[in-house]
Formats: C-alpha cells, sequence, structure tokens
C-alpha cells in the first residue's frame, strides 16, 4: 500500500467536503520545509485550545484563512493541488497525530504497529502489511507518543518508558520506549470500529453459525455465566460487545474494564475504568477494586472486559453470590487452559485453599467457556463452546457442545472446515425453558448421528 506517491503523481482535487484525516500524503521536501514553518507560526500566532474545538471542516477553513494569509504576506505561491497537502499536513502535525491521521481514518485497518521510526505495519482483513510511511526521526515519533498520553495525564520517559492509553475514538495504545525497547520507539494501536459488530455481523463473516450464534444468546438472556476465552487479537472483545446485545434492556449493567473498549448501545448502563498510579505513585485504581465497587451500585450483570488477575476472585465471588449472567473474558488457548488460568488467578488473590476447593468454586460460578481463535489465514472464528459443571463423582467436567472443526488448507493458504455439533446434550436446556426459551435437542446432534439416526431409525 503506497502511502506516499512521487511529486508527479499528485492527487487530484479533492471535493469541497473531503476531510482533511483521509487525504493521501507523499515525500515533497519544499512541502515539509513550508508545514514545519508554517506550523511554528501558527503555534505562536493562533490559539490552539479554540481550534481544537472547532470541527474538522471548520478546522480546515480556518487554517486555511490563517495560511492563505501567511502565504500572501511572503509572497508564496504554490499549485492547488500542493496546497491542500499542506493544509492536510499542517492539521495532522499541529493539531492530529501527524503520519498516523491516514491510517487511523481507513476503516480497513484494524491495528497499527510501529517499529520505531522508518517501520510501519498495518493489519487489514486479518494480514499484517508493510507500509511506505515513514517518520522523519525517533523525535518526530516520541511527540506524537506524547500528543497521545498528555490530555491523559500519563508520560512517558526513561523513568516510566512504557504505557497504555487510548484515543477519542477508543482505540487502544500501548508504547514504549528505550532503555526497554531496543528498536526504538515502540507502539503499538488496536482500532475500534465506531459501530460495534453484531452477532448478525460476524455470522456474515464466517466466525460463527446460526446455532452457536442462537445457543449463546439463549445462555446470555438465561443469566448464564459466560467466560470468553482466546489469544491476543482473537475478537474476545468484539465477541462480548455483540453477545451482551442479547441482555434485556430493562437490566441495570456495569461494565468494568483496564482500558474502555466495549460500546454497549444500551439505557441504564455504565462504565468504570481502572486508573494506573500518577507520576509520584499514588491513585492507584485496579479492576478488583471496580469489581468490589460495583457489587454496592445495583448491578443485575457485571461485565468485566478481561480479568489478568487476583480480580478473577472477587468476579467469581460475584457470579456466586446472586450476580448470574456475569460476562467476562481471559487469555487463554483451550477452555480447559482457562479453567487452570482461573484457578491461578484465584491462588493470586492470596486464597490459601486447596486446589480441590478452588476448583469447585470455580465451576460453582462459571458455566458455559466459548473459545475463540485467530487462525493462520487471519480470519476469527469460534472454535468451541463448552459447558462446565461437576460431574457424578465430582470430577469437573468442561464438555464441549459446537466446535470449528478444521480439514485442511486451500490453494491461498485459507483455513477450511465447518461448525459442528459435538453430539453432547447440554444439562443447561431446563435452565433456559425456565427463562422461555425453547431449544429443540436436534440442534445439537452432529451430522454422523444425525446420519446413523436416519439410516437406522429408533
Amino acid at each position: 500500500m503506497a502511502l506516499f506517491r512521487r511529486k508527479e503523481e499528485q492527487p487530484a482535487k479533492p471535493d469541497n467536503d473531503a476531510r482533511p484525516l483521509a487525504a493521501p500524503a507523499y515525500h515533497n521536501p519544499y512541502i515539509d520545509e513550508l508545514a514545519d514553518h508554517y506550523k511554528a507560526r501558527l503555534l505562536r500566532e493562533t490559539n490552539l485550545d479554540r481550534l481544537t474545538s472547532l470541527s474538522p471542516g471548520e478546522m480546515r477553513l480556518a487554517i486555511e484563512r490563517m495560511v492563505s494569509q501567511y502565504m500572501s504576506e511572503e509572497k508564496v505561491v504554490i499549485p492547488r493541488t500542493e496546497k491542500e497537502l499542506l493544509l492536510t499536513r499542517l492539521i495532522n502535525e499541529s493539531v492530529g497525530l501527524g503520519p498516523l491521521e491516514p491510517l487511523l481514518a481507513d476503516p480497513e485497518i484494524t491495528e497499527i504497529s510501529i517499529n520505531g521510526h522508518k517501520e510501519v505495519y498495518i493489519e487489514k482483513k486479518g494480514r499484517l502489511e508493510l507500509t511506505d510511511l515513514k517518520f522523519r526521526d525517533e523525535e518526530h515519533l516520541r511527540h506524537i507518543v506524547d500528543r497521545i498520553v498528555a490530555p491523559l495525564g500519563r508520560r512517558i520517559d526513561e523513568s516510566s518508558p512504557m504505557v497504555d492509553a487510548r484515543l477519542k475514538d477508543g482505540s487502544r495504545v500501548n508504547a514504549v520506549i528505550p532503555p526497554v525497547s531496543l528498536n526504538g520507539t515502540l507502539v503499538s494501536i488496536r482500532k475500534f470500529r465506531k459501530e460495534p459488530y453484531s452477532m448478525q455481523d460476524l455470522m456474515n463473516f464466517n466466525a460463527f453459525d446460526n446455532r452457536m450464534a442462537f445457543f449463546l444468546e439463549s445462555v446470555v438472556k438465561a443469566k448464564m455465566n459466560v467466560l470468553i476465552s482466546g489469544g491476543t487479537g482473537s475478537g474476545k472483545t468484539t465477541l462480548l460487545n455483540a453477545a451482551s446485545k442479547a441482555i434485556p434492556l430493562f437490566e441495570r449493567v456495569i461494565t468494568i474494564e483496564d482500558s474502555a473498549e466495549l460500546k454497549l448501545d444500551r439505557p441504564n448502563c455504565v462504565g468504570l475504568e481502572a486508573r494506573p498510579p500518577n507520576m509520584e505513585g499514588k491513585g492507584e485504581i485496579t479492576i478488583r477494586h471496580l469489581v468490589r465497587n460495583s457489587l454496592r451500585m445495583r448491578p443485575d450483570r457485571i461485565i468485566v472486559g478481561e480479568v489478568r488477575g487476583a480480580e478473577a476472585f472477587d468476579m467469581l465471588q460475584a457470579m456466586n453470590t446472586g450476580h448470574e449472567g456475569s460476562l467476562t473474558t481471559v487469555h487463554a488457548n483451550t477452555p480447559q487452559d482457562a479453567f487452570n488460568r482461573l484457578e491461578g488467578m484465584v491462588i493470586m488473590a492470596g486464597m490459601e485453599l486447596p486446589s480441590s476447593v478452588i476448583r469447585e468454586y470455580i465451576v460453582s460460578a462459571l458455566d458455559i467457556i466459548v473459545q475463540v481463535t485467530r487462525l493462520s489465514d487471519g480470519t476469527r472464528k469460534m472454535v468451541s463452546i463448552s459447558e462446565v459443571y461437576t460431574g457424578p463423582d465430582k470430577q469437573i467436567e468442561v464438555n464441549e457442545i459446537f466446535r470449528f472443526q478444521r480439514i485442511g488448507m486451500g490453494k491461498t493458504g485459507e483455513v477450511l472446515g465447518y461448525f459442528t455439533p459435538t453430539g453432547m446434550i447440554p444439562r443447561c436446556l431446563d435452565r433456559l425453558r425456565t427463562f422461555g426459551i425453547e431449544i429443540d435437542e436436534s440442534l445439537f446432534k452432529s451430522a454422523e448421528v444425525k446420519r446413523r439416526e436416519h439410516l437406522h431409525p429408533i
């Protein structure tokens, strides 16, 4: 993807309502020099706070008027296309995030990875691509990072070389600088859609089939506790956001996150966000603090964006004490691994209990584990839905109800497979019926079982 063009390949004149963030950019030393010069004048002679409060269209007109005045005073004449590029550069550099703005404006880009000022990767449709975009130098890149974290009251320097932040649109940002980083300033930006995906959207992407969607929405409606497990970038938060739409609108929902990502478009939904310590090392508010506080806020449902540590115990405690229908996510590669990780997190909370007791505690709180995975071809799929319960001999059972069955690879590297029930009839059907949800047991019969019944009817 060529983000920069040679001077002879200048873009066509944009429409009058063209947005500066989406305008193309290319290297032009003369425009670079003019942009630096007029940026310095804007910083000296205008009120940037007033400019940033304007809409994008009004901001562009205001900057265009001032730059036209500067050029008239200095008797500078350039073609219209170069003036459009100059205005875009000035807006991006003065009140935006510089070279990142075209990437942030592209709805197809889901992730931006910056490996030092000379190397920028993007993710599109699950695949990473190296772009032609570069920053002038490390100082330029560090300036952009400072512009991201400063409004949030955070800092990044040698004494605090790592920082988490988010952009105005909710995109999540992580930055690491030397001496921790060995490759200059590293920045990772996880972008989020303005309109969250629905279950139907995800089905259209073939992330799961209609049987899995119906069952998952049913257990959410029936106030069963659901854990969504998966690796980094596998789509846990996206699925959590989509599945939460099944929560009845009359219920009060409290979301708790380390960095706000969930977008639940519903009434009586409030969000809590953790806070890191300030520059003096004080004022930290952890997920665990928020989970405990949420219990005093009369929640019908508690949704924790992700459990990573001791807060898992408080989350399980809430599930066990009348706050049914809670949802959360965890980093794990299999349902069994998710269960084991929860056990480790409870131990981290300082609970000096035997492993058998901790496991029983988890089983009594947890009902369903959903496993999501990003496959080798970049697609994200729900590869398993499992039910958790205690068997007759008090053994913990994690029984798979649906799965994605891989069968091979296509000629272009795409993963081939299909979604299928495993043949296990979930024990929660009676609970679903008490909530008015009728599910025929045939939904859970695999194709092989149906074939045998057809050949040998009972």
